[in-house]
């Protein structure tokens, strides 16, 4: 057969996406009794490309949601129009779940899951926009963990989001790569914004407010994906993190103390700078190294290269719910100074150089720790600065053409 010319080529070419763009299809679903077994069926049935469209209204559901299907878009009639409501659910796991690529979540408020809000899981291109979960009995130890939660996942995009009311984190990305994290409200949870064990996050233009802890960049031991580094967090407003840690016993982020304004454990190549941090009692900025014990010997569990700098700082401090913080606080002048450092150059195995750290935003507390933890062995020292200037800038997270569009 002869080869087709190039012109037939694209004539082809053309009529195929045509035909595909043709097949893409609105589904919608209405509030109703059996609207759980009709919006379902419709995450299901969607094909790539397909729109699933939730009418303004209440939904009333008894069991989580899941889409496994590439190229969708989940969308409501907006923010409070369109409300999922899972009090009445009956297992505990999360109101949504996502397993495939490309998808889009947007427009809708989801409330009173048992388990996670919504999570995506293995997905690359992931985008979570103008969405609101919430608890609505307030803080609790019996809400769910984590608000928006994209874990295992690439290229993440959470804009315009608000989350209260998460018994761990409000938004929260772990184990994951290339996240922008934006324009978005935490407020009433136990971490507002945290990173953990991610690669490559931008997280500014946020508000993180009344939470236990304000913003959190953490690397874990003993997950699928350890090494987080390479985080920015900018022009957010840090204030008034005040709620009492209401987090389960035994979650890491329940020994994160009252009134933190950005804490990071652990973690590599952080970047703080141009942010409002106020309002928050026990510390404007937390370096410290993870604590509890762990095996894995590829595992450093320090903070380092870090910078903070150019930032606004308020009133922080005042009441450290550290141990002996009120003894620290009488011995700083009444509150501590804005950056506290547990001073820990070391751990046991270890023989490399003490972490690289420019903290210019001082003064600065370093508390000397002979090793993570021993706050009782802690001969405290006050500097004006630590470190110099010298840690490269890190770039600005890039993500796929056509996914980092500006919500509506």
């Amino acid at each position: 057969m002869a080869t087709p010319k190039p012109a037939l080529w694209g004539a082809t070419l053309a009529a195929v996406l045509l035909a595909s763009t043709a097949q893409a299809a609105t589904l919608t679903v209405n509030p109703g009794p059996d609207a759980q077994e009709r919006l379902q069926t419709a995450l299901l049935d969607a094909k790539p490309g397909d729109v699933v469209s939730l009418a303004a209204g209440r939904f009333d559901f008894t069991d989580g949601l899941s889409l496994d299907v590439d190229n969708v878009t989940v969308t409501g009639a907006g923010q409070g129009k369109t409300v999922l409501s899972f009090a009445g659910q009956k297992g505990a796991g999360e109101g949504l779940l996502i397993t495939s690529d490309g998808v889009t979540v947007r427009d809708l408020t989801l409330q009173d899951s048992k388990g996670d809000g919504i999570k995506s899981k293995g997905a690359d291109r992931i985008s979570f926009v103008s969405l609101t979960v919430q608890w609505t009995g307030g803080p609790k130890e019996t809400n769910g963990a984590y608000g928006v939660y994209p874990v295992s996942s690439t290229n993440v995009l959470i804009d315009k989001v608000t989350v209260r009311g998460a018994s761990d984190a409000g938004i929260y990305v772990g184990q994951s790569k290339n996240i922008i994290v934006r324009n978005s409200l935490a407020e009433f949870n136990v971490a507002g914004i945290e990173i953990e064990n991610s690669t490559d996050a931008d997280v500014f233009d946020n508000v993180a407010t009344h939470n236990t802890g304000g913003i959190l960049v953490f690397d874990l031991p003993g997950l699928p994906v350890m090494g987080g580094h390479s985080t920015r967090i900018f022009r957010n407003k840090v204030v008034d993190n005040d709620t009492p840690n209401f987090a389960p016993k035994g979650n890491i982020v329940a020994s994160v103390p009252v009134g933190v304004g950005i804490m990071l454990m652990a973690n590599r190549d952080v970047h703080v700078f141009d942010n409002d941090i106020s309002g928050n009692q026990t510390s404007a900025v937390m370096l410290v190294s993870f604590s509890r014990s762990f095996d894995d010997k590829s595992y450093n569990p320090l903070p380092r290269d870090i910078v903070v700098r150019d930032n606004r700082l308020g009133r922080n401090g005042w009441l450290p719910g550290l141990p002996g913080g009120k003894m620290l606080a009488a011995a700083t002048g009444g509150s501590l100074p804005p950056i506290l450092w547990d001073g820990v150059t070391t751990y046991p195995g270890y023989d490399g150089p003490a972490p690289r750290l420019y903290l210019k935003d001082g003064p600065v507390l370093n508390l000397n720790l002979p090793k993570a933890g021993e706050v009782e062995a802690a001969k405290p020292t006050v500097t004006a600065t630590l470190g110099s200037p010298g840690l490269p800038e890190r770039a600005a997270v890039v993500l796929p053409v056509g996914q980092d569009k500006p919500a509506s």
